[in-house]
């Protein structure tokens, strides 16, 4: 054989045949500690990376385009029906920075910060704008992908830019507000570009001035009954947190992942027979002539309120939060979550979505 088609030869079986670095990558294993909601499932391949270097070298790997990809954070919105056959990465990217320009502060943070370590951050630092959204489950990259939002204020609200890298190959880019497309619980991550792009950091346009939003939900009556006058974004973010540890479970001794549903948007002609027939429907204003419906409310008028199903069922402080009583499966809780889907529908003729990603 000439020299030439030897050469080709080799290279040809060094392209097919790469072997995985095992520092990178690990085999067949278990997920059940990397979701909040504890149901048992395996990756093919795993891999955890810690910089934005480490996720450029990962994403350039030959094998990683040859296996279906889900990226994980605090595994806070996921829920596994299933293994993986493929290979599951892992953004545990770290750090928190602060430009202050007068009154105007960007905060910028890695992908795998914890959520609320970075609002305790920001409110520790006097930087308003995040106190809404304390004790959200998550980590820092998930907050753009969903448009996380609470108490009257959404990611979108806050959201200054992030750099990202592209799945197919390696390369960075960075997103403008502009370029996500926020929507409800939504951006652009979750539709075209679904798939494509890895966070690896959000920057935050914050203020040292405080624009205290104290309107959504029972902020306002808990300042009231606590005598505080002039809230600080403290204040505010103290209660939120009191007010969310009340009504949903800890994750580490209850299995869950917050909110299961989205709170459902109607629009004016849906909504008017449904308040003339339940006077009591508890509804939120939303922008373009739409409203919000709770949807922990729709589901506790179908009786499913701190219901045990199986090993499955909802919490006994939130019909929102579907929980993991101890051995539940991912297929168990699923299937509940039909159950309510359907009874809400045949009740209101309201669809409820799933907010967690079904896997």
């Amino acid at each position: 054989m000439p020299l030439t088609c030897l050469l080709q030869l080799l290279t040809i079986t060094f392209v097919l045949y790469i072997p995985i670095d095992m520092s990178i990558l690990q085999e067949n294993i278990s997920l059940k500690s990397f979701n909040t909601f504890g149901v048992p499932a395996h990756s093919d391949y795993f891999a955890e990376v810690f910089s934005e270097t480490d996720l450029q070298e990962l994403l350039r790997m030959p094998i990683v385009k040859q296996l279906p990809l889900l990226v994980l954070g605090g595994g806070s919105n996921v829920l596994f029906t299933k293994d993986f056959n493929g290979l599951v990465i892992k953004v545990s990217i770290p750090g928190i920075s602060a430009v202050v320009e007068q009154d105007d502060v960007t905060v910028t943070a890695g992908a795998g910060v914890v959520w609320n370590d970075l609002v305790k951050y920001c409110v520790g630092s006097g930087f308003a704008g995040l106190e809404n959204l304390s004790l959200i489950p998550g980590t820092v990259g998930a907050s753009p992908i969903q448009n996380i939002g609470a108490y009257g204020v959404e990611l979108k609200d806050v959201f200054e830019s992030c750099t990202a890298y592209e799945i197919a190959t390696g390369d960075e880019r960075t997103f403008s507000f502009d370029d996500c497309k926020f929507a409800y619980r939504d951006s652009i991550f979750k539709n075209e570009l679904k798939g494509q792009y890895i966070i690896a950091k959000v920057s935050f346009k914050l203020n040292t001035k405080a624009s205290i939003n104290t309107q959504y939900g029972a902020i306002q009556a808990e300042l009231t009954k606590r005598g505080i006058l002039d809230p600080t974004i403290a204040d505010v973010s103290e209660i939120v947190s009191d007010i969310r540890v009340s009504k949903l479970p800890d994750p580490s001794t209850i299995g869950n992942a917050g909110s299961f549903f989205k709170n459902p948007l109607i629009d004016d002609i849906q909504f008017e027979p449904l308040l003339a027939k339940f006077s009591d429907l508890v509804h939120y204003p939303a922008p373009n002539q739409k409203v919000k419906l709770a949807a922990g409310w729709l589901i506790e008028q179908c009786g499913f309120k701190g219901i045990v199903a199986g090993h499955t069922g909802t919490w006994k402080n939130q019909a929102l939060v579907l929980v993991n009583y101890g051995n539940a499966t991912g297929k168990e809780v699923f299937d509940f979550s039909d159950r309510i889907i359907n009874e809400v529908y045949s009740r209101f003729g309201v669809m409820l979505e799933r907010e967690v990603n079904i896997v």
